[in-house]
């Protein structure tokens, strides 16, 4: 059985790893303890305990999954992903965000006008940048910073003039 909705992604099973059925995991978070303190995930639709992971390359690291005891089993779950219900996450702090509460958020110039949606939140060193997908097609990138983008309740909004 399914956990309910809304759920968050913290890592993509990339594919099996040896063949006593562990599997390398694509992590979405930055510490790997983010994977340790939650006792299950579910995973395609089901709920399943990681019983062990260890660090690998950088963003990677390997797990052993409850059930599953060989590679082709592992191999099984590739593109599967790992979700915790939204509510396991831990209490913010001021300043801090978790960057699915982003995603898909309506993006709106300052006149009110409709420009689309957020798709991802990146960081290329700087500060972090939106990239959001234009209802009329395209995309364009922007800091997420406070100069530039003002939070309601419902969108984000943006001068027209990083909009251009």
């Amino acid at each position: 059985m399914a956990m309910a909705a809304p759920t968050i992604v913290l890592a993509a099973i990339a594919g099996a790893h040896g063949i006593k059925g562990e599997v390398r995991l694509k992590l979405f978070t930055d510490a790997l303890d983010n994977i340790t303190r939650h006792a299950r995930f579910d995973v395609g639709g089901r709920v399943i305990a990681v019983q062990t992971v260890r660090p690998d390359k950088p963003g990677m690291a390997i797990a052993r999954l409850d059930g599953i005891t060989d590679r082709n089993a592992a191999e099984a779950l590739r593109g599967l992903q790992l979700a915790i219900p939204r509510a396991a996450l831990p209490p913010l702090a001021e300043g801090e965000y978790y960057v699915a509460d982003y995603i898909g958020r309506r993006v709106l110039d300052e006149t009110g006008a409709p420009v689309g949606t957020v798709k991802s939140v990146e960081n290329f060193g700087a500060s972090e940048i939106l990239d959001i997908s234009r209802d009329a097609g395209g995309s364009v990138m922007v800091p997420f910073v406070a100069d530039v983008v003002t939070e309601t309740d419902d969108a984000l909004v943006i001068d027209r003039v990083w909009l251009a």
